[in-house]
């Protein structure tokens, strides 16, 4: 097991972006791995020599990832489809629902466009999207959700992680709300998952979507979906394929004939270089225990975004930091009178990279940041009054 500055070496050496840049920009995209681009580039040159003789192999590889995003949630590999991004995620639960006319969805006012778009294009069918807002006088609250759920709720959807305020929702509360109002429970995990642990053995969530190219450092394009067992006849698969049914591989199949597991939303070609590479990436962070309680990578986020924090607060910055059990690594903040955007692009010259949100910067540091980092951050942003 990895000792915290044993990681942190460990971690570094395998993300060669630190060589040039000071990335705190994991909440947008995050830069790959070197496990992960071997595996890439070895598929690459798998698939220009060999084309698809090696596909058996690479199938191993998918089925592999299945296992591993598994391990990460704590759930079953037959509870796991492979997509390509969180949009099609909770689109497939949005979709697939048996709603009928009447019936509302709730969710908070604040989501990434991925976790409210999808529930808005129910309305045409009869179904009401329930905007609410879980923050009251700045403090977050489920009291507004509570009161928005009734009698024809039939799920309340949130995101683990605010993409912009970096809260990390409480996750027991939100599941004892959910149980209590009888609900479904859809969490928008890509803003969580790869640092904090979630084990859905222990909270009894319905669905999880969560693209991998950010806190996992997977390459775009390549994501996970959890439908809890019991639910996976309950959900219809809106988009359907060959890959949809049981024995596809003999292209024959004129029937609906469901795959027996969460597969059966995979329903034609995957993105196989991507899944290959989300493989290594879930692979690297697995051995890192990111997947259990109070492990080193959670820990070593937490005390990068103090330390950030803490440094801001001596150039002046407005922010706002949650309850430390409420962190996650998305630290937004902001200085009087001057531009966001100007002060991200001198940033950049700086060879530091972040994003601007709602008006704030939102930097957004993993495992492998470290003090040289913050330095460079803090400096840059300090020269550049």
């Amino acid at each position: 097991m990895f000792q915290p500055e044993t990681l942190e070496e460990n971690a570094r050496q395998n993300m060669p972006v630190s060589r040039r840049w000071a990335y705190f920009d994991h909440a947008a995209v995050a830069p790959l791995p070197l496990p992960t681009q071997a595996a890439m580039q070895d598929w690459l040159k798998e698939a220009m020599e060999e084309g698809d003789t090696c596909w058996p192999s690479w199938a191993k590889k998918v089925e592999e990832l299945r296992t591993h995003a598994a391990q990460l949630l704590h759930a079953n590999s037959d509870e796991i489809a492979l997509i390509p991004n969180t949009s099609t995620g909770i689109s497939s639960i949005a979709e697939g629902l048996p709603w009928e006319e009447g019936d509302n969805v709730v969710f908070p006012d604040d989501e990434f466009p991925s976790n409210a778009l999808p529930w808005q294009n129910l309305a045409s069918r009869g179904i009401e999207p329930r905007r609410v807002s879980i923050w009251k006088e700045g403090e977050f609250s489920l009291d507004a959700m509570s009161r928005a759920i009734d009698g024809r709720t039939r799920l309340i959807s949130m995101s683990w992680v605010g993409f912009s305020n970096g809260f990390r929702i409480p996750l027991d509360q939100v599941c004892e709300l959910a149980s209590q109002k009888k609900v479904l429970f859809l969490l928008d995990a890509i803003q969580g998952l790869g640092v904090f642990p979630l084990d859905l053995s222990q909270y009894p969530i319905d669905f999880v979507a969560a693209d991998g190219h950010k806190w996992m450092l997977g390459p775009e394009g390549a994501g996970i979906l959890y439908i809890r067992r019991k639910h996976l006849d309950r959900i219809r698969p809106s988009i359907t394929g060959w890959g949809s049914v049981a024995q596809s591989w003999k292209f024959s199949a004129q029937e609906l004939n469901w795959k027996p597991n969460a597969a059966r939303f995979e329903a034609g070609s995957a993105n196989m270089i991507g899944l290959v590479g989300l493989n290594a990436s879930l692979k690297m962070l697995l051995s890192w225990n990111c997947h259990q309680p109070n492990n080193i990578v959670a820990q070593r986020v937490l005390a990068n975004v103090e330390l950030i924090a803490d440094s801001l607060r001596k150039l002046g910055a407005q922010f706002r930091l949650p309850p430390w059990e409420a962190r996650s690594g998305i630290l937004s903040f902001r200085f009087q009178d001057r531009d966001p955007d100007e002060i991200r692009r001198r940033l950049l010259d700086s060879g530091v990279v972040l994003s601007v949100r709602h008006g704030m910067l939102r930097a957004s540091t993993h495992v492998y940041n470290n003090q040289s980092d913050i330095d460079r951050l803090i400096g840059s942003i300090d020269l550049k009054k």
